[in-house]
């Protein structure tokens, strides 16, 4: 099965269609009227595709189980034609279609199954997506233009010894987000350091800012007070969210002292220096923190 470990719990909804066409006037008036021998057609299709939507992961090799959190069947008579949408809704990692998809063409079958013996004319037509909503089909491309630093902090590579790991892979899981670095520096855990290169970015009028490094509990990790004496407006949210996410994997992300807000327009994200704490940070914030600078620009809130 496909790896989702690295993903996070967002609202996903899906919306499936299935046709189910029949032959004769009497069928669909059979169907209104609750007179069909086998019983009340819509109701216990409706019933079927509940249970399908819950027996998805059973059926496909390839499916994650996920806690299904809402399930909707609407039907539509139009002449001859009973048109089905099934939506379904949960909060996870991973999307819905295939459940709802699942789920409709279930409905049409049992349908199917329940008619035949009416009308031999009935037919399954055209079960498709409508519609998806969550995960990568709502990221947002991050704004046009954007100015973006890399600061990486760290005493031994700064003076050339080993060399810079995590500051690369923060700029490769920006890459991701089509979002391109203007500045890549590696300065010492120097706190005084650490602020003129954060004024020099401002003065620069760089938007975005990422450090690594510095974030812990030794006497040299001087980040976190380094950007909060400089921010005008701390955003908690951040740096908490970043840090749960770690925690669900890491149980020593606790540790993190990670800080975000804003040094005028100019938002700074400090992060851990490790390869494995920037890839989770970026993995959690990202695109979802480029929101930011739609609020700055005035636009309205989604």
């Amino acid at each position: 099965m496909v790896d989702i470990t690295h993903k996070t719990n967002t609202l996903r909804i899906a919306t499936a269609q299935a046709i189910v066409q029949v032959s004769r006037r009497e069928t669909v008036e059979a169907i209104q009227n609750r007179t069909v021998p086998k019983g009340d057609v819509f109701e216990m299709a409706k019933a079927a595709g509940f249970l399908a939507v819950k027996k998805t992961p059973d059926l496909l090799p390839d499916c994650h189980p996920i806690p299904v959190e809402y399930t909707g069947v609407q039907y539509r008579i139009e002449d001859l034609t009973i048109v089905i949408e099934l939506t379904v809704k949960t909060i996870y990692k991973t999307g819905v279609e295939v459940e709802a998809m699942h789920g409709a063409s279930v409905v049409a079958l049992t349908m199917y199954d329940m008619l035949k013996p009416i009308d031999k004319g009935v037919e399954i037509r055209n079960i498709r997506l409508l519609d998806k909503k969550g995960g990568k089909s709502d990221r947002k491309a991050a704004p046009e233009g954007l100015k973006v630093a890399v600061v990486v902090c760290s005493d031994s590579i700064s003076n050339g010894i080993g060399e810079d790991k995590s500051g690369r892979k923060i700029i490769e899981k920006l890459g991701a987000f089509a979002i391109d670095v203007s500045d890549y520096s590696i300065i010492a855990d120097d706190k005084t350091g650490i602020q003129d290169k954060l004024h020099s970015l401002q003065r620069a009028e760089y938007d975005m800012v990422l450090i690594t490094g510095g974030t812990g509990l030794s006497p040299r990790d001087v980040t976190p007070e380094a950007v909060s004496e400089l921010l005008d407006r701390e955003i908690p949210g951040i740096a908490e969210t970043a840090r749960q996410y770690g925690q669900e994997r890491v149980p020593t992300s606790m540790l993190s002292r990670s800080v975000a807000g804003f040094i005028g327009e100019m938002l700074v994200i400090a992060m851990p220096g490790s390869t494995g704490g920037v890839t989770e940070y970026i993995d959690a914030l990202f695109p979802h923190v480029l929101h930011v600078f739609n609020v700055i620009e005035g636009k309205k809130h989604d």
